[in-house]
């Protein structure tokens, strides 16, 4: 019996289809504040991290900002150094990586780095130009994925917690392609929600500790089928529930800026993601 193109096609589509139609369940990782540098072994202990994380065997890894320690305030060749030696750890990942923009990883920002505004790089610009978009979104078996830069530069040259309009005018488009019913997860690096900050030292001001706008935000995400917000910039371990989202802080790599657990009480490590159809749970592992 002859079979015709169009019956060849439909018989190689229908296992595509199948696996299209089929419950979503894998598991991913969420790692945040690497805080990598050349110093306090922390390029070892990152690798040693990403080996844990490759025993997970998960089907990609989410970076959640803070990638470097410290491009804010160091010369162009200490940044490069440090974006250099990232990239190059990194490849030690055997899953996909997708990366997140955290406060550490802005060039030259503070005016003790020495560096000009006019200079090549500059803020965002070397982020962008060595590890890709500041925002963007993916999709994984059904599940929609929206990373987002959290990070608001002020004209006195620090930062602040903050989504621009820019990014919430193209957030607001893509929550729209993607429809009411899909799952979705959202990745920041400054937190959304947190308990953080009832815990916290005055020293430590708010506004760099959270997204200022975050009402606005949330108010757009809950309009959808948002199942998770994933956090980082506090290295704490914190899970939050609110009108069916949970808010999770996956701790850090680095604890307290490499010197033990932060506060001594939340240990170093990552957050690994279990996806199984249309809900999604969590879990904190240490990596020794």
């Amino acid at each position: 019996m002859r079979i015709t193109r169009r019956q060849a096609l439909s018989t190689l589509a229908a296992p595509a289809a199948l696996a299209a139609a089929a419950p979503a369940k894998f598991r991913f990782v969420h790692v945040t504040d690497l805080h990598i540098q050349p110093e306090l072994r922390a390029a070892e202990r990152c690798r040693q991290c990403l080996d844990a994380i490759n025993r997970e065997r998960p089907a990609f890894v989410i970076a959640g900002g803070d990638l470097v320690f410290d491009a804010l305030a160091v010369p162009r060749d200490r940044a490069k150094l440090l974006f250099d030696l990232y990239t190059d750890t990194a490849k030690r990942i055997e899953a996909p990586l997708h990366n997140t923009l955290g406060n550490h990883d802005v060039f030259g920002l503070y005016e003790r780095s020495g560096v000009s505004p006019a200079q090549s790089g500059y803020g965002k610009k070397m982020y962008e130009d060595r590890i890709g978009a500041r925002y963007y979104s993916f999709d994984v078996q059904g599940w929609h994925f929206i990373v987002l830069d959290s990070i608001g530069l002020t004209s006195s040259r620090t930062y602040v917690g903050s989504i621009d309009e820019e990014q919430i005018g193209w957030l607001r488009r893509d929550l729209e392609r993607t429809g009411p019913s899909a799952p979705i997860v959202v990745v920041t690096h400054v937190p959304l929600s947190t308990g953080v900050l009832q815990w916290m030292m005055p020293k430590h001001d708010w506004k760099m500790i959270v997204v200022n706008n975050a009402a606005e935000v949330l108010e757009l995400l809950h309009r959808y089928n948002v199942k998770a917000v994933l956090q980082g910039h506090t290295h704490i371990v914190e899970t939050l529930q609110y009108r069916g989202c949970q808010y999770i802080t996956s701790g850090s790599v680095a604890g307290e800026s490499w010197k033990g657990p932060k506060w001594g009480i939340h240990p170093e490590g990552f957050g690994v993601l279990h996806v199984e159809v249309n809900s999604i749970s969590w879990s904190y592992k240490t990596y020794g």
